[in-house]
């Protein structure tokens, strides 16, 4: 599942809907800049990001009035192919939302490499962004600046928490801890101690912090290792064999399209991991609730949820569009971001200022800071040009296993290792 469709299918954050079409809009300055011609920037989401992503460009527009900027809010089914299309007959966007799928541009030439430009703004990804500042690299090139970025977290029920007596969850919690917890919220056939991890997001975490690795250093797959098998082995287990998290069929008997999101604000399931987004669905819950950092395996890691701000190769200005990135992702624009409760801000600076940690719209008590805190645990994704293959590879490959009918991880990892190695190029 790629960024664009968890903003769809996951992501509904203040139950804000998808945008039926290309929505333009236009923020002009006062033309003295070296061309007449707006920055088109483009970006996916609903209607919630289009408000954000305007008033951003509004801020930004009364810092830099030689600026213009024409905001294309595009559905993200539609995204890849639309933006594609613009680049190919040389009208690509000035600036354009990237995630995940970054290398499938990077690789065929359609973006523009940053990290001169980057060094002439004096603008230093790792001091402003972390760990995360150079997620959007390919082949040792710089392709994207990150502009939202949120770790994946716990989201655990204080209520039941309390009423068994269970410490709140840490960072230094185990595998071994978690499961202790998850077997003790557990009550069979009523509740679950935990929504599962059949996500890429969720299962590649205890894959890197069992040691493993989906690409190596080399380019090539590598998920037929040990350490990659006893993470998703552990992960099935929890399903299958100790029954701590609802199987297939539970979650149907639940209702149509009910997840780990829905079955916790549902009081149904004690832990939850995901991203931000799920905050806007516990707003009536009637349990306490709060989130915490996830888990250690050998070591700490953690998926990242964001997107970054690109330059396409057919962009006319990219130095204006570097200007234009530069600010967006200062803390002055960054700010909105969280303001309007749309996302996590990929700026640190923000991500610790009261701003977040205490935003006006959130009226539960809620750790924000486990997002910071979470940040230096993140682990860099493959984002390899084949990366939507490599997606529908597991997709197909596991898809026996998470549904319990293949409940050997070796042997369904084997089969998917030899596909992935007949569809990945080596980068090496």
């Amino acid at each position: 599942m790629t960024l664009e469709n968890v903003n769809l299918s996951r992501r509904s954050l203040l139950g804000l809907g998808v945008a039926a079409g290309v929505i333009t809009l236009t923020a002009c300055g006062s033309g003295s800049g070296s061309s007449d011609d707006p920055l088109v920037m483009t970006v996916w989401g609903g209607e919630a990001d289009r408000k954000t992503y305007q008033k951003r460009i509004d801020l930004l527009v009364k810092k830099h009035p030689e600026l213009k900027v024409k905001l294309q809010l595009i559905p993200g089914d539609s995204y890849p192919q639309k933006v594609q299309t613009m680049i190919a007959g040389g009208n690509g966007p000035d600036i354009m939302q990237v995630a995940e799928n970054v290398n499938v541009y990077s690789s065929k030439n359609q973006l523009r490499p940053l990290d001169d430009l980057a060094k002439s703004a004096g603008l230093d990804p790792k001091k402003r962004f972390g760990s995360i500042g150079s997620i959007y690299s390919y082949q040792g090139k710089l392709y994207a600046i990150p502009d939202r970025s949120g770790a994946m977290i716990v989201y655990y029920n204080k209520t039941l928490f309390e009423k068994k007596g269970i410490k709140a969850p840490t960072a230094d919690w185990t595998w071994d801890d978690a499961l202790d917890a998850f077997k003790e919220l557990t009550v069979p056939g009523r509740t679950w101690g935990y929504g599962g991890a059949g996500w890429w997001a969720q299962w590649w975490s205890f894959v890197y912090q069992n040691g493993g690795t989906i690409i190596d250093a080399n380019g090539k797959p590598a998920v037929a290792t040990d350490e990659v098998v006893e993470a998703l082995q552990w992960a099935g287990d929890l399903v299958f064999k100790h029954g701590v998290v609802p199987t297939p069929k539970q979650y149907a008997d639940m209702g149509a399209d009910i997840g780990g999101d829905q079955a916790f604000a549902n009081g149904k399931v004690g832990v939850n991991t995901t991203g931000f987004w799920a905050i806007s669905g516990l707003a009536q819950t009637k349990f306490e609730w709060d989130i915490a950092p996830l888990w250690r395996g050998k070591k700490q890691a953690v998926t990242a949820f964001g997107s970054g701000l690109a330059i396409s190769r057919t962009a006319k200005n990219p130095t204006n569009a570097f200007k234009a990135i530069d600010f967006l992702t200062s803390p002055e624009a960054q700010q909105q971001i969280i303001a309007s409760g749309e996302d996590v801000p990929a700026n640190l600076e923000v991500q610790r200022s009261d701003a977040f940690l205490k935003p006006a719209w959130m009226k539960t008590p809620v750790d924000m800071n486990v997002f910071a805190e979470s940040s230096s645990f993140v682990f860099h994704e493959p984002f390899i040009p084949e990366w939507n293959e490599m997606q529908t590879a597991f997709d197909k490959g596991l898809a026996d296993f998470w549904l319990g009918k293949q409940r050997d991880a070796r042997a369904a990892l084997t089969a998917v290792q030899k596909n992935l190695e007949s569809i990945i190029q080596s980068a090496g």
